[in-house]
């Protein structure tokens, strides 16, 4: 594949994978805009209920990534059985997760609250929720699968086209449910608030099961078989699962580390944190583009390894890297454009808030930079069966290195906002060198061999 063919390609792959990540962002957004005119006490219930549900997502999201490099490789063999094997596969996994984490949410949501919030007139609202939303993880762990499926097949419009369908109809619910609707004067839907958000959410990604269903079932380029109760099938459910474990676990960590970032920034003042706050949705929003792009790429190279066709490997991968680059810097062009105008998005703040933003803004511009560098040899690390190592460099260089650094600094030498958030670009720039020497030597090493050891059947 020429190297322009191969640009073209991954670009048709990466503009739905973007969008696609920018609508689930959106989806627990809806919710949380459409309950804020219920108050203080709702409003802030939902914003813990959403991360409880966010986290949870964002590890089958992580499972199901990892399946979709593993469908990557069947499809690129044109082995219809491994695709079946690895579909029911990946099902049993995420479905499995998705069920444990159900039961933890069912059993044992009350203490969780409590450990999350000593604040007693949430916990009712915050359990309300959970009892309604922890049946959309049920539901994601299918259709998180079958997106994996499309963009394993590299129909990555089909996906998007549901998430589409999805946010009108999770909109127009979740509006109703919440704050009710008079229909006439002898029939009116009382609202149910925070209740009526996980309705509507439900309702929403029934739908887009549905519509995703559909399509497996007539899509001419499937010929799915059902899964068989053998040895051989335990075997692919074990291998599948040694291979994308390490995946939700590098996830996990980044997630869990996220976290404590930001409760060590609420150690800085309040405006401090306040800038700091009001920025990080741009750079995960910013980032979408970077990592729809390395995952489209990762994609590719997996197709590429099934098919045995690996003369241009290299080469691929160099380009990937090229253009993830460019990528990364026009986002950083971007954050840089947004930085002057941030007294304009945010209206009304104090002065020390804006001198904050201020403070921090080479920082969070120079940021997507390398963060996109890392990013896309990560993926195809991942794509070349180094997953584990993947998870050591990202959790040496977030939980050995930098997190304890920063509390550090925050908490030891209490310094200024600016050297708190350099942490951040500093652990993308500890992991930049083992990242690209384990990228050299693995693509040097990759041969015919390797790659059939990646196959399962």
């Amino acid at each position: 594949m020429s190297s322009q063919s191969y640009v073209k390609k991954n670009l048709s792959l990466a503009w739905p994978l973007a969008l696609n990540g920018l609508l689930m962002q959106s989806m627990l957004m809806i919710d949380t805009l459409l309950v804020s005119p219920l108050g203080e006490i709702p409003l802030a219930a939902m914003g813990i209920s959403t991360a409880i549900v966010a986290a949870i997502l964002g590890i089958q999201m992580a499972l199901a990534n990892g399946t979709q490099l593993v469908l990557s490789r069947a499809v690129g063999a044109g082995n219809q059985a491994s695709l079946s094997k690895g579909l029911w596969s990946g099902m049993f996994i995420n479905g499995s997760v998705a069920l444990l984490f159900w039961v933890l949410l069912t059993f044992f949501d009350l203490p969780l609250i409590a450990a999350l919030t000593d604040n007693i007139s949430l916990h009712q609202e915050i359990s309300d929720y959970l009892n309604i939303s922890k049946y959309i993880i049920l539901f994601t762990a299918i259709t998180q699968v079958m997106i994996a499926l499309f963009n394993g097949l590299g129909k990555t419009k089909i996906p998007f086209k549901g998430y589409l369908i999805e946010l009108p109809i999770n909109a127009l619910f979740s509006y109703v449910l919440i704050h009710g609707y008079s229909f006439s004067e002898g029939m009116t839907l009382i609202g149910l608030g925070v209740q009526g958000a996980a309705i509507g959410s439900i309702i929403a990604i029934t739908v887009r099961m549905i519509y995703l269903g559909l399509y497996v079932y007539i899509d001419p380029d499937l010929m799915l078989t059902t899964p068989r109760r053998d040895i051989s099938m335990l075997r692919n459910i074990r291998s599948h699962f040694i291979e994308i474990f390490p995946i939700a676990a590098n996830v996990t960590i980044l997630l869990i580390g996220a976290t404590i970032y930001q409760l060590l920034y609420s150690q800085l003042d309040i405006n401090a944190y306040v800038a700091i706050t009001l920025v990080m949705p741009w750079i995960r929003a910013g980032t979408q583009f970077i990592a729809a792009w390395s995952h489209s790429s990762a994609i590719t190279i997996s197709q590429a390894i099934g098919s045995k066709k690996m003369d241009d490997l290299t080469k691929n991968v160099d380009t990937s890297i090229d253009i993830a680059v460019i990528i990364s810097a026009i986002c950083a062009v971007l954050f840089a454009i947004m930085s002057l105008f941030m007294a304009d998005i945010y209206p009304e703040l104090d002065d020390t808030t804006y001198q904050a933003l201020a403070v921090i803004a080479p920082l969070y511009i120079f940021l997507p930079i390398v963060r996109g560098y890392n990013t896309v040899h990560g993926n195809i690390l991942r794509a070349v069966g180094k997953t584990t190592a993947v998870f050591k460099i990202n959790f040496t260089g977030q939980w050995i290195i930098s997190i304890p650094l920063c509390a550090f600094i925050v908490l030891g030498l209490d310094a200024s906002i600016f050297w708190a958030f350099a942490i951040q670009p500093f652990e993308e720039v500890v992991k930049a060198i083992p990242f690209r020497q384990l990228a050299r030597k693995s693509l040097k090493e990759f041969d015919l061999e390797k790659a059939q050891k990646l196959m399962y059947d």
